[in-house]
């Protein structure tokens, strides 16, 4: 049985990798989805095409949501799109953009990246907050990067996903007087477009060795982790920090 008909989510940077997992299994379950797109266009459209070959609804709505008039354009097609309530909200738009060393630093990659994984979830939550219902969920997208700092060169996207971490807990307790559920999920070595840009093949398969399940997890189990999320199976759930990471670190 469906376990999210009638419901409406959004999902940032849905086009690819998680994000387009996330966006297929929200309306495997009955969502209709607006899919967030900022460079992928191709990626979106795919995605969209994938929903609907599935027998769902989605729409694709491009927004760079690190910029505060972007997030208000998204807000406004997708009342156009679907009306003025939302369910479900994903920030999953981020990235860790390159390998930068303290020394190579500079204030517009610091900029770019804390407004790409930090900054699009504080103000998309703020916009879309107005339009979720009373029983709305939203889950943010960290890392297991907020928790051991990441790999080397990383450190400004730890610190980003470091920050969502902790806006989840300060949000679980803002929103839930108004009966929204706020949590995040913190993948581990996931599988996805981002490792095989950023992560030498040597330090994936140390890394798959050392946890516990001896493999890199999916895009398909963090989505279904949102989407157990995003139902009411999980109404008593908020301000968590859910690790996935095949047991690589505990909490």
């Amino acid at each position: 049985m469906k376990k999210l008909i009638g419901k409406i989510a959004v999902v940032t940077g849905g086009s690819r990798d998680i994000g387009r997992a996330i966006s297929v299994k929200l309306a495997i379950e009955g969502a209709k989805v607006v899919v967030n797109y900022f460079n992928s266009e191709i990626g979106a459209k795919e995605t969209v095409e994938e929903i609907k070959a599935l027998g769902g609804e989605a729409v694709a709505i491009k927004a760079d949501v690190s910029k505060l008039t972007d997030i208000e354009k998204l807000k406004t097609q997708t009342i156009v799109a679907f009306g003025n309530r939302i369910d479900i909200l994903v920030n999953n738009a981020g990235g860790l953009i390159a390998r930068k060393s303290l020394q190579e630093l500079d204030e517009s990659f610091y900029d770019l990246v804390l407004g790409v994984n930090f900054k699009s979830t504080v103000f998309a939550t703020q916009a879309f907050m107005p339009l979720l219902n009373d029983r709305g969920a939203i889950i943010n997208i960290s890392s297991q990067a907020a928790r051991d700092g990441g790999g080397a060169g990383s450190s400004l996207y730890a610190s980003s996903k470091g920050a969502v971490t902790t806006f989840t807990r300060a949000m679980a307790k803002e929103l839930g007087s108004k009966g929204i559920r706020v949590n995040a999920i913190c993948p581990g070595l996931i599988g996805t477009k981002f490792h095989d840009d950023f992560t030498k093949d040597a330090i994936r398969e140390k890394v798959a060795g050392a946890t516990p399940l001896r493999r890199e997890g999916k895009a398909k189990e963090v989505a279904d982790l949102v989407a157990y999320l995003a139902t009411n199976e999980s109404s008593f759930i908020t301000g968590n920090n859910i690790d996935i990471n095949g047991g690589l670190a505990f909490s």
